[in-house]
């Protein structure tokens, strides 16, 4: 089997030779861009060895201006493949695709909506700020701040669809928003699922895979049941939140589940190579390997060594 067969047959949920492996950092900024990210991607790839090719996205919706109240959403415009950020991206995934592994999976990173419409204004407010200013603009007046999802919503469609145009196997949804410690269920359901699940389903009408992956820790996992018929995989923090691997396989019946280890504690980052390795191995034995790809429970930190995660691809391997 090819690599890209062994995920497409976790994706089925049928067992492959051995279990498929995905793991993906942040690179550092000054290896995030251009022809160093390029760089980076390949190296990482060819290192580790896993069989999915994940091309992270750091070339994020640009800075628009202050937001301060409500109406200000206004100022977020209307995004196309033209916009540089977007351009930025696709030059970057068509570099990789020239030059990668072509029997990998490859899959583009798209920040889902809640994310993508923190990146005009974090580096001004900071992260938990802006998140608390999108509950408070939601309650105040969520009509402009509605509009303004659904602009950027159509430009992250146009983006997904793109990477599959380009050749890419399917898209990673970084999907925010599910923590009980921001929005209520209600508002969850208003003002986020329907722009996560839009495009979502623009990956799906491009024929390509879709990734879910819920991001952070305190997760209301029940927000995101009814995405399951537009997730092949499933991906989320086991650790940070709570929910274990086989809640997940029995909340999203008809999906692959993708994870299994911490990614910034436990044997992941203190642990021995062997005791790596057995660890990486009991989360097989234990869950199975059907509908299973080995992974991290989200994004590494940049901190971690190829080293260690081609003890797990070989550790996988080897049941």
């Amino acid at each position: 089997m090819t690599k890209r067969e062994r995920v497409i047959t976790a994706i089925q949920g049928g067992e492959a030779d051995y279990v498929s492996t995905g793991f993906s950092l942040h690179f550092p900024a000054e290896r995030a861009f251009g022809k160093e990210a390029v760089t980076s991607h390949l190296e990482f790839f060819e290192r580790t060895d896993t069989d999915i090719l994940k091309i992270m996205n750091e070339n994020l919706v640009p800075d628009i201006g202050e937001i301060r109240v409500p109406e200000d959403w206004n100022k977020i415009p209307s995004y196309s493949l033209k916009d540089t950020f977007m351009q930025d991206q696709i030059h970057l995934v068509d570099e990789i695709l020239q030059k990668c592994d072509p029997s990998a999976f490859k899959l583009g990173t798209i920040h889902g909506i809640c994310a993508s419409a923190i990146h005009p204004i974090e580096a001004r407010y900071g992260y938990e700020a802006v998140r608390e200013l999108f509950c408070t603009h939601i309650r105040e007046n969520k009509k402009p701040v509605i509009e303004a999802f659904k602009r950027i919503t159509d430009g992250m469609c146009q983006l997904s669809q793109k990477y599959i145009e380009m050749g890419l196997d399917g898209v990673y949804y970084a999907a925010l928003g599910g923590e009980k410690h921001y929005f209520t269920d209600d508002e969850f359901a208003e003002c986020i699922e329907p722009y996560d699940k839009q495009i979502l389903c623009a990956v799906k009408e491009a024929d390509g895979y879709t990734f879910l992956h819920m991001c952070k820790n305190n997760l209301n996992m029940n927000r995101y049941a009814t995405y399951g018929d537009l997730a092949d995989v499933v991906n989320w923090g086991v650790y940070e939140t709570g929910f274990s691997l086989e809640e997940g396989r029995q909340l999203f019946p008809n999906a692959a589940v993708m994870g299994g280890l911490a990614n910034r504690s436990g044997v992941m980052v203190d642990g021995t190579g062997e005791q790596l390795a057995e660890a990486a191995k009991k989360v097989v034995m234990d869950f199975g390997k059907k509908g299973f790809i080995m992974g991290a429970d989200c994004t590494l930190p940049t901190e971690i060594p190829y080293e260690r995660i081609k003890i797990i691809v070989d550790a996988v391997r080897s049941i």
